[in-house]
């Protein structure tokens, strides 16, 4: 299933997440994710922080850089919802600016509708998929706030955007979001000591962050320009330190069991609420994946249990 994505390019690949998102429960769309799971090829990095603060822009600067070195490239935008439709308003995907002629870059839109974790709902089955067909895969969260760190359950890396003189640097501070990133970007680097100033601020908070849940990563702050390009290199040496960083000790596998683990309990809370998740326990079901284990397969059998309960 997969090589057929491969040989169908960008009109399989959107056909196919568009399924995933109209019935997510499909046989078929079970059996790529089941396939996609067991070939992960990609490093995984989610783009969060305010509105307004330049994440669209940082991530086609990131995309122009992994290209000029030849990775490809699959970007999940996280939008704001229509009232109207309930669709994906396209505003941070046209922000995005890439060839669109260009195979190796693929952009996904997907609404976040209700959900306050600046996630849409499929976005971990979307990025699983595009997870086993690019080098690397850029999540770029809705404009979030001080506690929406679902991003962290997804993305290998995590980069927290903050804007110069706009106070998030004291907002990173604050529990919540201070816990979820490896890596800390002030963006328009190019407003000069307004940025330095945001990027003191936020390099003396760093001693009150524990990085990607409590790994030995020591979390940089770094002024990035994605209009001037200043500071690009470093953010993208950055990634790819934190990259060489998962792969020793395993650091990545567990990482990556710890979000499936993370992904089972809160799709099966928000399907059968707290007393579904307690019901599990009573009926000698144990949320814990076994070493090497699928979690949509886990999510089946958990979530059948349940069904046949109720």
């Amino acid at each position: 299933m997969l090589q057929a994505l491969r040989d169908g390019g960008k009109r399989a690949l959107a056909s196919a997440l568009a399924a995933l998102e109209r019935d997510p429960e499909n046989a078929t769309t079970q059996a790529l994710l089941d396939a996609a799971w067991r070939q992960p090829c990609a490093h995984v990095v989610g783009v969060t922080g305010p509105p307004g603060v330049g994440k669209s822009s940082l991530c086609a600067a990131l995309v122009s850089a992994w290209r000029k070195d030849g990775k490809s490239v699959g970007i999940i935008a996280v939008d704001p919802s229509s009232k109207v439709s309930g669709g994906a308003l396209l505003g941070d995907r046209m922000r995005i600016v890439h060839d669109s002629a260009d195979d190796g870059v693929f952009v996904r839109s997907m609404a976040a509708r209700d959900r306050l974790g600046g996630l849409a709902g499929q976005t971990v089955a979307a990025m699983v998929v595009m997870r086993a067909l690019f080098d690397r895969v850029l999540i770029e969260t809705v404009g979030v706030g001080q506690s929406e760190t679902d991003v962290a359950g997804v993305a290998d890396t995590v980069v927290f955007c903050v804007q110069p003189g706009s106070g998030d640097s004291l907002q990173f501070m604050k529990a919540g979001i201070v816990e979820i990133p490896h890596l800390i970007v002030v963006t328009k680097a190019d407003l000069g000591s307004a940025a330095e100033r945001a990027r003191a601020d936020v390099a003396g908070a760093l001693s009150l962050a524990v990085a990607g849940a409590g790994d030995d990563w020591p979390l940089k702050a770094l002024a990035v320009s994605s209009r001037s390009g200043a500071g690009m290199d470093g953010l993208v040496e950055a990634l790819e330190a934190h990259r060489r960083h998962l792969a020793v000790e395993g650091r990545l596998a567990i990482a990556r069991h710890r979000q499936s683990e993370g992904w089972i309990a809160e799709s099966l809370r928000e399907r059968f609420g707290s007393e579904g998740i307690a019901r599990l326990g009573r009926l000698g079901f144990d949320l814990a994946l076994a070493p090497g284990g699928q979690p949509f397969e886990q999510l089946r059998v958990l979530g059948k249990a349940l069904g046949e309960v109720r």
